[in-house]
Order: structure tokens, then sequence, then C-alpha cells
């Protein structure tokens, strides 16, 4: 059930994982074949009862770019190479046309920070949406001061999202900032800019029940003042919801102090996106022009992982091709399932 309104709070903090897909195969004479599973992953059929197949495929969605920054689009799947926690894992599935629908959460920074951004956030915001989606695909709009809220939950209809952008106000007013009730500890903040429980709310409550490709577009200086939650939860949160972030870095060029380049790297980095900064309307546009091209140019890499256990521990994936001067943009691992 989604949410009609996350102001409300953060129910819970036990975070669960779950990386792949349990199938139940039809019982012997039925039509259709069986799933492949891996060695090892296969239970012994029984006289009676249907085989059940388990099978944890992780995919890996990977955008390609060469030193000219660039899209690369003519790999193949013996190009690509793939380890976990350093042990080779063999690639079972591969595509470069990416069909399969795209879940997005808009975060708007809405702190008075933001002010003299705004209005450009929302012209580029309202065209990114356009173009960028495609039947099937779903988008919510967030944003984030003092509170977070919900101006559209998941929608395909981009009248509705652009309405909700539009929706969106700078608060300026100090201090006081709305207590979230339930389990979300209680820090010593009384409110400010609540970048991480955004984050945090985003994809433990939005988007970990949502299939397919997955990503959170942030437009925000990642001065995050007044958030109950650690950055870490915010970032588990994500790759536990196998969703990507993308900052888009509202700044000031003459700023040369505050912590919010690092948070943004460190957010973008760990769940396999990136930052891009942006100083003025004609940079903002570009970088939801870039964001675009790689949403719509990646590679799809599924594989079984050798390591069976399902311990529930984080496994650090690493991406690489077989051709120089390229970087890869790629999520950096996964929580294996519990048992």
């Amino acid at each position: 059930m989604r949410l009609t309104s996350l102001a409300a709070g953060i129910f819970t903090l036990a975070l669960a994982g779950y990386v792949g897909v349990t199938t139940e195969a039809p019982a012997k004479g039925a039509a259709h074949p069986i799933p492949h599973a891996p060695p090892g992953q296969q239970n012994t059929a029984q006289d009676q009862g249907p085989l059940k197949v388990q099978t944890n495929v992780v995919n890996v969605f990977a955008t390609v770019r060469n030193k000219q920054h660039g899209i690369v689009n003519d790999l193949t799947k013996d190009d690509f190479k793939i380890t976990e926690d350093g042990v080779d894992q063999k690639v079972e599935f591969f595509s470069r046309e990416v069909n399969m629908p795209i879940t997005l959460g808009l975060l708007i920074d809405t702190s008075a920070s933001m002010d003299r951004m705004i209005d450009a956030e929302q012209d580029a915001a309202s065209r990114f949406l356009r173009e960028v989606m495609r039947p099937k695909d779903e988008a919510m709009v967030i944003t984030f001061d003092f509170d977070v809220d919900l101006l559209a939950d998941f929608t395909q209809d981009t009248s509705v999202l652009s309405s909700a952008i539009r929706r969106a106000r700078v608060n300026s007013v100090g201090g006081g900032g709305v207590v979230t009730p339930g389990t979300i500890p209680q820090g010593s903040n009384a409110g400010g800019t609540d970048l991480y429980d955004a984050v945090y709310l985003a994809c433990h409550d939005e988007l970990a029940t949502e299939a397919g490709r997955k990503g959170v577009i942030i437009l925000t200086d990642a001065e995050d003042t007044g958030s109950k939650l650690r950055m870490q939860d915010a970032i588990e949160a994500a790759q536990r919801s196998d969703a990507v972030i993308h900052i888009l870095l509202i700044s000031d060029r003459m700023a040369t102090f505050g912590t919010g380049p690092g948070v943004a790297h460190r957010m973008a980095e760990d769940t396999g996106g990136r930052v891009i900064d942006v100083h003025n309307e004609k940079s903002l546009e570009k970088a939801f022009d870039e964001i675009s091209e790689e949403l719509r140019s990646q590679y799809v890499l599924g594989y079984y992982p050798t390591n069976l256990k399902r311990d529930g521990t984080f496994r650090k994936i690493q991406v690489s091709v077989a051709r120089p001067d390229v970087k890869i943009l790629a999520r950096k691992g996964y929580y294996a399932p519990f048992k």
C-alpha cells in the first residue's frame, strides 16, 4: 500500500533485504518448462506437489561513457566482467536495449537555500518527466525542507506530475519543524533540511515494493540540517530497494564551504548514480538531459551469485569492461536475502 502522505512519518527502521525472485514451476506434466537455476539451487522433485525452483538473480544496470563523455552503446556480453566480493561471476543475462519500465522518485529541496533556483527547477523537472517517461513508466514527486511531503504518488500521468511540481514552494520558516511520529529516532534537531529522511522515505516506504529499474533524482544543495536519520540509513534504504540516486547539486560557484558536495558524492557513488553540478538554469537543463540519456542507454547484466548464503549481508559488486578509457556507472553492491 502506498502512502497518501509521507509527512505522517516512518513506520519502521527494520530494513528487509530482497534480491532475487522465487518462482514456482508447474507440476510434472505441465505444459511450461521449469525455469533454469544454477547447480545447488534446485530442490529435488517430490512425488506429490509442484517442484519449487528458487533463483536469486542479481541484476545490474550499467551506463558506459567514453573519455569524451559520450555514451558507449556497442559493447557485448563478453566485454563485461563482474565480481562479487572479489569473486568472478558469470554473466548469464545481457541486453543492450532496456525496455524495462522505469520508476522514478523526483525529490525537490524546498528549503530557503533553493529560493533563487526554484522556478528553473520546476520548468526543467516538468520538461524532463515529459520527455523521459514512456508508457508503463511511473514517477512520484516529493518535496523536503522542515518536513517531507508527497505531492504526487506514483502515476504515469505527466500532467499530474507537472501540477505537483508547480505546487512546490520554498519554505523559509525557521525552526520548529514537524515532529515525526513512529519509531524514527528523535534527535536533537528541531527542524531544518530533512534530506536523509526524504531519501529514506522515498526508498523504504515507496520504491521498495516497485519492480524494475528504479531511480531517485534529487535537486538539492545536499546540506542536511534537520534529519532524524543518518546519511547511512538513507543510503542503505536505497541499496535495499535497488534504487540509484542521482543528485543535481544546486550550488554557488563562489561557495567554498559546507558538507553538501561530499554528502552528494557519497550518496550517489554508493548507489551507482552520479552528481551533476548545477549553477544556473542552463546547466540545470543540461543536467536533466544527461540523466535522461543515461536512463535510456543502459546495459542490463544478470548473474547467479556464487555465494549462496542467505545471510542478509552486503555484497560488493564491481563491473569492468575490456575497453580502455571508459567510465562505468553501476551500483556498488546489494544486500543478500535473509534465510
